[in-house]
């Protein structure tokens, strides 16, 4: 008999301990010690079958987001709470097609290539949509278009343009490593004279500290890590680039083209233009002292 309850115990114990191993079981926000993404958040199916645009049947859909971009993602570190433009699109866009995203914390680095291996349904990070990406992977229909600027500290007066900034030899631009936004500083500088940071947080943080001259950035998102540095960060100069931005797909996928409709349906009744205008606009206060 006490053999029956020890194995009974142990195998308790064993489905226990599985468990708890499983990749994305918890929730939270953060990487695990190994590296693995963990499920940030998931909405619960939203939406219903009679009002779908498409009804997706309560499809699950695993979406990547960094949760360090501002404003498009993050999580703040009063509550532990994720928010972001990525985060309040995907539950409109599932309303609209009675689904359910599942929120995953992912690097940026190697974000697209792991949707392109089928890794997760889709990526919302503020994707840049470009030709070589579009070898890879499916993008959705374009949701906002943003310029590329200079960020500087408060007052800078060596340079005004990313011109004036390349001809001065001294000087050392900041931003993300495999972005657009590196893509373009490369056009302009040597890449002796870019540093290319994991994440924009800390291209921001060199920036305050001296260690670059200047950071490449999207303007909306420029706007938000000025945040509680308005005082000492501004934008610059005109616009360098314009690029649209998209949602990410493996190729091949059905996603896309229920997306393409729920955006097409929030851009004809104001729904993304107000979503835009509030993320990307100065109501928007969650700034980057505020955020993991």
């Amino acid at each position: 008999m006490k053999r029956v309850v020890l194995w009974v115990a142990l195998i308790i114990l064993a489905v226990l301990v599985l468990t708890a191993c499983t990749p994305g079981s918890t929730s939270g926000g953060t990487q695990s010690s190994q590296g693995t993404p963990e499920v940030t958040q998931s909405a619960q199916c939203l939406g219903a079958a009679d009002t779908a645009i498409v009804d997706l049947k309560c499809r699950k859909i695993t979406v990547a987001v960094e949760n360090a971009y501002l404003p498009f993602n993050y999580i703040l570190v009063a509550t532990g709470e994720p928010g972001g433009w990525d985060y309040a699109a995907l539950k409109e866009i599932c309303t609209r097609l009675h689904c359910e995203p599942v929120f995953v914390e992912v690097a940026w680095d190697g974000m697209i290539q792991a949707v392109a291996d089928k890794q997760y349904d889709m990526a919302a990070d503020g994707v840049t949509i470009t030709e070589d990406r579009k070898k890879m992977v499916d993008f959705s229909d374009g949701y906002i278009r943003v310029d590329q600027r200079l960020l500087v500290r408060k007052g800078e007066t060596r340079f005004d343009s990313i011109e004036a900034f390349a001809a001065n030899e001294k000087l050392t631009l900041g931003t993300q490593v495999n972005t657009t936004n590196y893509e373009t500083a490369k056009k302009f500088l040597p890449e002796s004279r870019i540093k290319a940071f994991e994440q924009f947080p800390f291209a921001v943080q060199a920036l305050l500290s001296g260690d670059v001259d200047a950071v490449l950035i999207d303007e909306t998102a420029g706007q938000g890590y000025r945040g509680e540095n308005a005082e000492n960060l501004e934008l610059i100069g005109p616009s360098i680039s314009s690029d649209e931005l998209g949602f990410v797909f493996p190729k091949g996928s059905d996603l896309v083209a229920p997306f393409n409709q729920a955006i097409a349906a929030m851009k004809a009744d104001g729904t993304l233009e107000k979503l835009n205008a509030y993320y990307f606009g100065p109501d928007f206060k969650i700034s980057e002292g505020d955020i993991k």
